[in-house]
């Protein structure tokens, strides 16, 4: 087994068992973004560099929309600008950012190796999978795009609800 493969796969580790055992959701969304990073750097060292950056750009991608989903709809004002600021201590970001750098690392090294796929393994071609996926799969592909607008709606009605329901709740206190 390759050594890349191996550290990697152990970070992977790693950061989901994070993830399951944090306390603070920001924290375990961090490290979920760390452990799919991982699992983008496995994907290449199995030669399918193609599908390892559909796995940074759809799943990275959506915990980072997530995580501004998170803050838009807990803003709560000066006591969420507080843990807003515990967030950005440095504490919390240094291992996930060494998880990140070695992982930087690793995938620099494997793209300036320029290492070919076992022979065993076919390489499909991007143009192949977006035809497969816009070919038989297009009724799936579209019901995806409208659940994940439906969720987008939903998320940003509910966080508008709470703001109005919490401002009626203030004034019907404040005028008895």
């Amino acid at each position: 087994m390759d050594i890349a493969f191996i550290v990697a796969a152990l970070i992977a580790v790693a950061a989901t068992v994070r993830v399951v055992t944090c306390y603070n959701i920001m924290h375990a969304l961090l490290y979920l973004v760390v452990s799919l990073l991982a699992v983008s750097v496995v994907l290449y060292t199995y030669g399918a560099p193609f599908m390892a950056v559909l796995e940074i750009i759809i799943y990275a991608g959506a915990i980072m929309v997530l995580i501004i989903f998170f803050v838009m709809m807990l803003n709560l004002g000066l006591e969420t600008a507080e843990h807003e600021k515990a967030w950005l201590r440095p504490r919390i970001w240094i291992v996930p950012g060494v998880f990140c750098l070695v992982l930087l690392g690793e995938l620099l090294y494997l793209i300036v190796q320029n290492k070919q796929p076992a022979a065993g393994i076919q390489v499909v071609p991007p143009k192949q999978v977006g035809m497969a996926l816009f070919g038989p799969y297009l009724i799936a592909v579209e019901l995806t795009g409208i659940l994940l607008m439906a969720g987008i709606v939903g998320a940003y009605h509910l966080g508008r609800q709470h703001k109005k329901t919490l401002h009626r709740f203030l004034e019907n206190n404040l005028n008895t």
